[in-house]
């Protein structure tokens, strides 16, 4: 019986590593590839599909793409320029707080990749290492996810078949997920400070300079927007729907119940988030003239819905494997986990490695946490593990400030995981969950 729990769990494995190596939606179609071997061959009931995750997405996935194709997020970045640009010498401390205000913000961490090159030259200009600004930026975008009211991976964790129907609300998760995080980054960020040479001493800037790789480039100019408020006016639709979200999610008494059957039943706060973030979409192509067409050729809707096909199949499959085997964890591991939880922890941070997606984590791992009988607040805490998908240097976000990085300071060093991502990476994931912990243990 064991040995044939263990060849499941090589194909979920394997199915894992090939749809992460595949890429796109490779992760969601071979997910679904391994979720077909477990159905057909090994006989295993089919779990449950996460229909409520992926609409949720959907939902948000929509705004955010209406957000940017009405300019909104161009004039975002335009407002972080100014702020980075008025305080350069201050840039390793204030890229990362503007990168986490952003994505908490927008709900995705794709917002980055505008940010990057600004963070880049500014630093570069100021005579700044720009690896310390850049890798810690990187960090803040994805711990940011575990913060954010509106996204993918908050989503996952609200679902009524998770956290959300353990009694744990939005407000819980955000009273503890925002100071652990941000907390987190800021540690990171100090950190950095103390990583490398400075800049001009580093030999590979040095080189880069004497082969005249490296000028100075201008300070770019900004464009005429005087009279077009349509950005701004998406901006602030979009701000207003945010805001909703966690209105709603912060105080239970105001969603709306209905008497069915003489029974009440209540708006769950998966159907809140899908009605207002779809509206508000719905407000930004009315109010602020987005253009559909952009939209869903936008880079949010494009990389939103691949993750959506992701969660589909790899989530799915998760779900399958882990329940139709659920008595051999409870025997075997429940008391070792409940224990010890921060080896649950680990599990999470180890799975977002090979999904890259810190929501299919959650859909994939968290049911299982539940099973095992952790406390539901114990895995609030432990939110921010989700966030490993630094751990090899070719997530989109990794790779583009490598790119960014005209001086060479960002770098893949010559053992692949000894990069400039990995020491931020770990110090603020550890301090996030190591706050998240002091703060629930006062609840």
């Amino acid at each position: 019986m064991e040995f044939l729990i263990y060849i499941q769990l090589a194909v979920v494995l394997a199915a894992i590593f090939i749809g992460a190596k595949v890429g796109g939606i490779g992760l969601g179609i071979f997910g679904m590839l391994g979720m077909s071997i477990l159905v057909f061959v090994f006989g295993l009931p089919p779990g449950e599909a996460p229909i409520e995750v992926m609409l949720m997405i959907v939902a948000v996935i929509t705004a955010a793409s209406a957000l940017q194709s009405a300019g909104g997020l161009d004039y975002l970045v335009k407002v972080a320029e100014k702020i980075l640009r008025k305080n350069p010498n201050r840039i390793t401390f204030l890229a990362p707080i503007v990168c986490y205000v952003f994505t908490f913000l927008a709900g995705t961490g794709h917002i980055a990749y505008s940010l990057l090159p600004i963070i880049a030259e500014i630093a570069t200009e100021s005579k700044v290492r720009p690896e310390r600004p850049l890798s810690i930026s990187v960090i803040a975008s994805q711990q940011a996810i575990t913060a954010s009211p509106i996204s993918a991976a908050t989503a996952a964790l609200l679902s009524t078949s998770l956290l959300g129907g353990q009694g744990i609300e939005m407000s819980q998760i955000l009273m503890i997920c925002i100071p652990a995080t941000i907390i987190g980054v800021l540690v990171g960020a100090f950190v950095v400070n103390f990583i490398g040479v400075d800049l001009e001493k580093d030999p590979i800037y040095l080189q880069r300079v004497k082969d005249g790789l490296i000028t100075h480039k201008p300070a770019s100019e900004a464009t005429d927007d005087k009279g077009n408020y349509k950005p701004l006016i998406a901006v602030i639709l979009f701000l207003m729907g945010v805001f909703s979200v966690v209105l709603f999610g912060s105080i239970p008494a105001l969603r709306p119940s209905f008497i069915v059957d003489g029974e009440t039943v209540t708006v769950t706060m998966a159907q809140i988030i899908q009605i207002i973030m779809m509206s508000t979409a719905g407000m930004i192509l009315v109010f602020a003239k987005a253009d559909v067409t952009k939209a869903v050729n936008g880079s949010i809707f494009i990389a939103g819905m691949q993750a959506v096909i992701a969660i589909f199949g790899i989530a799915w499959m998760g779900d399958t494997f882990f329940n139709g085997n659920l008595a051999f964890f409870k025997d075997n591991i429940q008391s070792v986990v409940t224990a010890y939880p921060f080896l649950f922890a680990f599990a999470l941070f180890v799975m977002s490695i090979l999904l890259f997606s810190q929501a299919a984590t959650v859909r994939t791992l968290y049911p299982l946490g539940l099973a095992l009988g952790i406390s539901p607040l114990a895995l609030v805490a432990m939110f921010p593990a989700v966030n490993g998908y630094f751990f090899l240097p070719n997530y989109p976000t990794v790779v583009a400030a490598i790119n960014f990085d005209r001086t060479g300071t960002t770098r893949i060093g010559k053992y692949v995981i000894n990069h400039s991502f990995q020491i931020p990476g770990f110090v603020s994931t550890i301090v996030a969950i190591s706050v998240g912990y002091l703060i629930i243990s006062f609840m």
